[in-house]
């Protein structure tokens, strides 16, 4: 068969497709083409995200208060601590004082949930409340502390200068009543694996969503507004959006100021 007759047949064949199979078959070539360009967006966007640097309360190199999140020269946070930066990068530690008060001070360290679990069993029906002064640490940690106080209908507090940032939070919100002193420092921002065995690009960014889906159902259900959460997603890791008392009422995180300002350890 000559090439002009073949071209002829090919030519005769395409006029004969339905209008409707081009359109559909445009379609899905374009949706494929949009499919592979998004996925080496999402790559690329998570190898950046890998690479930023975390707030890790644990490690010396790491400021105990990052910088608050701004457009343009980082802040200081709007208020000093009053513990130093070597206590509060301790792992934590329980004190249970007069009011039946359980001040809990220092990293959320691997296992303090744990070890806070034998302190609320030893200490029986005296708990009351749980007074927090902590930069944070592991989000398993803390959202099981967090659990494990509403289960047993405790308060929490934050003290004049005391601290509660990354997954405190989490942990302050488990209260049943929830009070920030004048002056307290709480804030939020992403969470990130601060493990020294980073995973892939693509098994962070899925354990990222994982987890953030487990917070944002955890707050929900201790009643906190969805605004604490948002704000926590816009902010890097290495950056703090420091919640101020009327963005705290806002979001449901307190339930109440501290009527008398208690000074933290």
């Amino acid at each position: 068969m000559k090439p002009s007759s073949i071209g002829l047949r090919l030519k005769d064949a395409f006029l004969r497709v339905d209008d409707g199979l081009l359109m559909r078959g445009a379609f899905f070539g374009l949706l494929a083409a949009a499919g592979a360009f998004l996925f080496v967006d999402l790559r690329e966007m998570s190898l950046a995200n890998a690479a930023l640097p975390g707030h890790d309360p644990m490690t010396t190199d790491a400021p105990v208060l990052p910088p608050a999140l701004t457009d343009g020269v980082p802040q200081t946070p709007p208020v000093e601590p009053e513990s130093s930066p070597e206590a509060l990068r301790q792992p934590m530690r329980f004190e249970l004082t007069t009011g039946g008060v359980l001040k809990a001070h220092g990293s959320i360290d691997l296992g303090a949930a744990d070890r806070f679990a034998e302190e609320i069993a030893a200490r029986g029906e005296y708990v009351k409340a749980v007074s927090l002064n902590s930069p944070g640490g592991s989000v398993d940690d803390a959202l099981a502390m967090s659990k494990l106080i509403r289960e047993k209908g405790l308060n929490t507090q934050v003290a004049t200068r005391a601290l509660c940032a990354s997954s405190c939070p989490l942990v302050f919100a488990g209260g049943v009543a929830r009070e920030a002193a004048e002056n307290a420092i709480l804030g939020v921002h992403q969470v990130f694996n601060a493990g020294q065995n980073r995973p892939s690009p693509e098994q962070a960014m899925s354990e990222a969503q994982t987890t953030t889906a487990r917070i944002a159902r955890h707050l929900e259900e201790m009643g906190i507004g969805d605004g604490l959460w948002i704000n926590a997603l816009e902010t890097p890791p290495d950056r703090l959006y420091y919640l101020t008392p009327e963005e705290m009422a806002e979001f449901k995180l307190v339930t109440a100021p501290v009527a008398t300002a208690k000074q933290a350890d």
